[in-house]
């Protein structure tokens, strides 16, 4: 199959490489189709082996009680590993398993992997089930120490076998090649051919069985963005729980990264994926009002909903994702400045406040400070926060240009809400002129608009204003 391969299987505690350990450890090295080693060994976990585990396994605590450690097993299986390649059925698993242990005696692995789960889906398409047990089934193979290191590499070792009989070995190690390059990485149940993916900007979508996705994002390198969930499975959770679940990708190009972080917000809105933490609702969404009036108590106010609208922007500060959020991050900018946490309406009562009492209040609350320099200083400390006005007479556009794929978007905007996203001046015009429902205010987009239209990332993308059209009224008059 290759001129030197190591077929290795493991048992461990559980399925959890970060926290749980290896118990037993087989391997069978062959190099140019001749076996030349064999080697297994029971590995003290340093932990409890559960009872669900020792009835699947048959490795309870008494058995590797007595059985070295990992650190003293590791020069043997680090030499049989040396110059070949690891095969494992589902060597995500394996692999990511011999990265932590070894990681935790600072050993780096540098290893070619190959998953023979996704061998038997290239050289076997037309079955359904490609785990061991199915394949023990269709094939006739049997083992007397199925679950154990060993029998499931002596399965995997017959099965290699029988295929190379029944296709023929060239046929078995073009596949094998074919399958080398980020074999450890990829889940075997995964449909789709990572190859396909393009490393231009754009927008992924995770899919399991359902219709719903599991995860969306978005990156100016699709394919190495994907590659890196899965290259990161055996050290975090949440994206070893997605490697688990997936079974296809779909993608969206865009021309360039706004595009992506656009339509990435969009998508996670409308789609709820199960795995985004961010980008999701923002029902809670609010600013701070604050008074005009110095002797106003409280200064500030939270408006959230209808209140939240663009016309009011220049007396807004914020927005906030929630209630607490707000409350806890104007806390700590009054703490920092000095200011009433009484008056903000951020602590009950009258008279001097709790915080001039130890020091951090300048006194507004019992007269020692005036209501109209109180009130400037929390104009200044609010003013990083304050909302902008829409800044333009009309629609704008962003023009975001890929010379790599020759790929142009157009980003309409208005009143810092994303319109559309075009490519044609015909799709353009019709965006322009299209009846539109009420804007409703987003704070990812209107980060994003902010950045590009004012801020720091202003002049990257060509800027197209539109200019409101004259009213019938004002056109008569």
């Amino acid at each position: 199959m290759l001129p030197c391969y190591l077929l290795l299987d493991l048992e461990t505690t559980g399925g959890n490489p970060v926290h749980d350990r290896i118990t037993e450890i087989a391997a069978v090295r062959v190099e140019h189709g001749v076996e030349v080693a064999r080697w297994s060994t029971l590995v003290n976990p340093g932990m409890h082996v559960s009872g669900f585990i020792e009835r699947l396994t048959g490795i309870s605590n008494a058995m590797v009680a007595s059985a070295p450690r990992f650190s003293e097993v590791a020069p043997e299986l680090l030499t049989l590993l040396d110059g070949a390649v690891l095969v494992a059925h589902n060597v995500r698993f394996d692999h990511g398993f011999l990265l932590n242990e070894l990681s935790r005696l600072d050993v780096t692995l540098r290893v070619k992997t190959l998953c023979t789960v996704r061998l038997s889906r290239l050289l076997y398409p037309q079955f359904k089930g490609h785990g061991l047990d199915a394949i023990m089934q269709r094939h006739g193979l049997t083992s007397s120490a199925r679950h154990r290191a060993m029998g499931d590499v002596e399965v995997m070792q017959s099965w290699l076998e029988l295929a190379q009989a029944e296709l023929g070995a060239d046929h078995v190690a073009v596949q094998a090649q074919s399958l080398l390059q980020g074999s450890a990485a990829l889940p075997p149940q995964l449909d789709t051919n990572i190859a396909d993916i393009p490393d231009t900007p754009g927008v992924y979508l995770f899919y399991g069985d359902s219709a719903l996705p599991l995860y969306i994002g978005k990156s100016v390198k699709l394919r190495s963005r994907v590659m890196s969930h899965f290259q990161a499975a055996s050290r975090n959770a949440r994206e070893m729980r997605i490697a688990q679940e997936i079974r296809r990708i779909e993608w969206v190009e865009t021309a360039g990264e706004l595009g992506a972080l656009l339509l990435e917000a969009r998508l996670v809105k409308a789609r709820q994926p199960i795995h985004n933490r961010q980008l999701r609702r923002e029902g809670d969404l609010c600013a701070w009002r604050l008074e005009p009036n110095p002797n106003s108590r409280p200064l500030l106010t939270l408006v959230r909903g209808s209140e939240l609208a663009q016309d009011q922007f220049g007396a807004l500060y914020g927005p906030y994702r929630s209630k607490s959020q707000a409350q806890s991050q104007l806390r700590e900018l009054a703490e920092a400045q000095g200011l009433c946490l009484q008056s903000l309406g951020l602590e009950s009562g009258k008279g001097r406040c709790f915080g001039h009492q130890i020091g951090q209040c300048k006194g507004v609350c019992c007269g020692q400070e005036a209501p109209e320099r109180h009130h400037l200083r929390l104009q200044m400390a609010l003013a990083g926060n304050k909302l902008q006005v829409w800044p333009f007479a009309g629609k704008v556009g962003l023009r975001e240009h890929n010379a790599r794929s020759g790929r142009t978007d157009i980003h309409l905007f208005d009143q810092w809400c994303h319109l559309a996203t075009v490519h044609s001046d015909e799709d353009l015009q019709d965006a322009l002129h299209s009846r539109t429902e009420p804007l409703a205010f987003n704070l990812d987009t209107y980060r994003l608009a902010l950045k590009h239209l004012l801020g720091p990332g202003k002049g990257l993308l060509k800027l197209l204003e539109f200019p409101a059209a004259p009213s019938h009224e004002q056109t008569t008059s």
